[in-house]
C-alpha cells in the first residue's frame, strides 16, 4: 500500500483543523447558509491539488475566502487554507503569482474595511499581513534551499566521476606502461633466447665451441628475463621487492644493447650524451632495444646500422638496415606503437618505413627539455 505524500498529508491537517474550527463557529454562532458548506468544499478541493497547480488553486483558494468572511454566516479559519496556499506556489517557483495574489487580498481586505463595519481590528489586520508575507516568504526560502541542496548534490556526483574517470585513466596508462615494458624487455630477452638457440642447435653438428657460446647466452639472458618479470609483477602485487640487480637501460650503456641484440651494428654517436633526464635517456634505450629487435626478427639480416646524434635539444635516434625483409611476418604491431608511444609522451615524434634503397629505417626524436601544456 502506497503511504500518502508529505503534502497530501499537510494537506489533510489542514482541511481537519478547519473544518473543526468551523463546527466550533457554528455551535456558537448557530446560524448556517449555503455559502458555509459550498465554499469550504470548494476551498478544501483546491487545497488537495496544490501541489499540481499551484497558481490556480491559489485563485481560487483566494476568490473563495474572498467571497467566505463578507457572505457566509460563519467565521471559521478558512484563510489558513490560503496562507498554505501561497507557501506553495512560492515553493513551487510562482513567487511573483504569490506576491500579486496576496497584496491584492490584503488591498481587498483593506477596502472592505473601510466601510462603516469593521469585521477585524488593526491589530487583527496587521497579523495577517505578517502571515502572508511570512508564507510566501518562507516559500521562497525552502525553495532556494532545495535548489541549493540539489546543485551541491550535482557537484558532489560530478566530482565523484571525475574521480573515478581519473583514476580509470591512471589505471590505462599504468597498463600501457606495463603492456611496454614487457613487450620491450621480456619480448627483446626471448627473442633472443629464440635467435640464440637456432644458433646453438646450428653449431652443435658444426661448430661446438659457437653452440657453447650461445647456451651461455641463453642463459644469461633468460637469468635477465626472469629477474624483469619477477620486478614487473613486483609491481602488479604492489609489494615491497628488492631493487633490480641489472642496472636500467641507458644509452650510457649502448654497447650493451648492441652486444644484447646479437647483430652486427655499425655505431655512430655524436653529441653529448651523457647526463640526460632520466625519462629521456630511459625512453632512448628502450626504442634503441626494440628497432634492434624488430631488425633481428624481421628483417632477414645480421647488420645493422645505429645513429645516435644530441643536438638542438633533441636527441635523434635512427636504426637502419638493409635487409630485404623475408622474415618479416606481419608481427602484432606492438613494437612500433610502443616505441611511438614512448616518444610521443615525451613530446617527440617516432617515424619509421621502408629505405629507398631496401631495408627498413626508424627514426625517434626525443626533447632533452618536457613540454609544459600537460603532456606526459
Amino acid at each position: 500500500m502506497r503511504r500518502p505524500s508529505p503534502s497530501t498529508i499537510v494537506s489533510l491537517v489542514t482541511i481537519a483543523a478547519v473544518l473543526a474550527g468551523s463546527f466550533f463557529a457554528f455551535r456558537n454562532a448557530g446560524r448556517l447558509n449555503v455559502l458555509d458548506i459550498v465554499l469550504p468544499l470548494i476551498a478544501c478541493a483546491a487545497l488537495l491539488t496544490r501541489q499540481r497547480y499551484p497558481v490556480a488553486s491559489l485563485v481560487v483558494m483566494t476568490v473563495s475566502v474572498a467571497a467566505y468572511y463578507p457572505y457566509a454566516g460563519l467565521d471559521g479559519p478558512l484563510i489558513v487554507m490560503l496562507f498554505v496556499a501561497l507557501y506553495t506556489a512560492a515553493d513551487r517557483g510562482h513567487l511573483v503569482a504569490a506576491i500579486v495574489t496576496g497584496a491584492a487580498a490584503l488591498l481587498a481586505m483593506g477596502l472592505g474595511e473601510t466601510g462603516g463595519v469593521r469585521h477585524v481590528d488593526d491589530s487583527m489586520f496587521l497579523m495577517i499581513t505578517g502571515w502572508v508575507v511570512a508564507c510566501i516568504a518562507f516559500g521562497g526560502v525552502t525553495r532556494n534551499r532545495r535548489a541549493y541542496l540539489s546543485e551541491a548534490r550535482q557537484h558532489a556526483l560530478d566530482a565523484l566521476l571525475t574521480k573515478e574517470e581519473e583514476a580509470r585513466r591512471r589505471a590505462s596508462e599504468e597498463r600501457l606502461r606495463i603492456a611496454r615494458e614487457l613487450h620491450d624487455v621480456l619480448g627483446h630477452n626471448i627473442s633472443m633466447i629464440n635467435v640464440q638457440a637456432s644458433a646453438a642447435l646450428h653449431g652443435i653438428r658444426k661448430r661446438p665451441e659457437d653452440a657453447e657460446a650461445a647456451l651461455r647466452t641463453i642463459k644469461e639472458t633468460s637469468k635477465e628475463t626472469l629477474r624483469e618479470l619477477r620486478t614487473t609483477l613486483g609491481v602488479l602485487r604492489q609489494v615491497d621487492e628488492d631493487a633490480p640487480v641489472a642496472p636500467a637501460d641507458s644509452l650510457a650503456r649502448v654497447d650493451a644493447l648492441v652486444a644484447a641484440s646479437g647483430l652486427k651494428v655499425r655505431t655512430e654517436l655524436s653529441g653529448p650524451l651523457d647526463d640526460l633526464p632520466t625519462e629521456v635517456d630511459l625512453a632512448a634505450a628502450r626504442i634503441v632495444r626494440e628497432a634492434l629487435t624488430n631488425v633481428s626478427r624481421h628483417s632477414g639480416t645480421e647488420q645493422a646500422t645505429l645513429t645516435i646524434t644530441s643536438a638542438s635539444g633533441n636527441i635523434i635516434i635512427t636504426v637502419e638496415d638493409d635487409g630485404p625483409g623475408a622474415t618479416y611476418d606481419g608481427g602484432s604491431g606492438f613494437g612500433i606503437q610502443g616505441m611511438r608511444e614512448r616518444a610521443t609522451a615525451l613530446g617527440g615524434a617516432l617515424e619509421t618505413g621502408a629505405r629507398p634503397g631496401g631495408g627498413f629505417r626508424v627514426t625517434a626524436r626525443l626533447p632533452l627539455s618536457q613540454p609544459t601544456n600537460g603532456a606526459r
